[in-house]
């Protein structure tokens, strides 16, 4: 398969691109780095990143970012923030992928275990998280030349844990390895419209 990944060079990315490389051809995007450069958020900047790539079979995203901070502190141009980068540019790239993505082709986003498993200051993830499972389940129905739809909600990998464990007390972490195959679970096999669970 020809498989566009967005967000490959961070620690989901990689573990995706390890997983996926040695079967299929890989395309890789980012907001800096990769094979394209894409502003996720820009509906325009997505739909001319689909242009230069072309037909694909499948699209990965491994990207969004949010602000942590305590209730007390948080404020709605925070929350904002993370509901455009983190949900609206992931659901950009469904949009403007949908007449790019060839026949029984999939879309795999990326939520994240805080919605399931919150921590403290952790409210702007927790909602994007679950906004973006409530997105996939309603999309899927409507999706269009049998495109599959799902999203991937992994917890803390292993090879993150030392820089961001301390925020995730009690949190068991989960082999990247294992994250990989979830992705793959998504491409290569049938799922629609599911929030694939990967816990440590």
């Amino acid at each position: 398969m020809r498989i566009l990944v967005v967000g490959a060079k961070g620690d989901i990315g990689q573990a995706i691109c390890a997983e996926l490389q040695p079967r299929h051809e890989i395309i890789t995007a980012g907001r800096t780095s990769g094979d394209h450069q894409v502003d996720l958020t820009d509906l325009a900047s997505v739909q001319a990143l689909y242009q230069a790539v072309g037909p694909v079979d499948a699209v990965i995203s491994a990207v969004g970012e949010v602000k942590f901070a305590t209730l007390a502190e948080f404020t709605p141009d925070q929350m904002l923030f993370g509901l455009q980068n983190k949900v609206m540019g992931q659901i950009n790239l469904v949009l403007a992928g949908l007449n790019v993505v060839r026949d029984g082709g999939s879309l795999t986003l990326t939520s994240g275990i805080l919605d399931r498993d919150p921590v403290a200051v952790g409210v702007g993830a927790a909602t994007a998280n679950a906004a973006l499972g409530g997105f996939v389940k309603g999309a899927a129905i409507d999706m269009p030349r049998g495109l599959r739809l799902n999203v991937v909600s992994p917890g803390l990998l292993d090879v993150s844990a030392a820089k961001y464990g301390q925020f995730f007390p009690g949190h068991v972490p989960v082999a990247a390895t294992r994250v990989g195959l979830a992705y793959a679970k998504c491409v290569e096999g049938l799922p629609n419209g599911q929030v694939v669970i990967v816990d440590g």
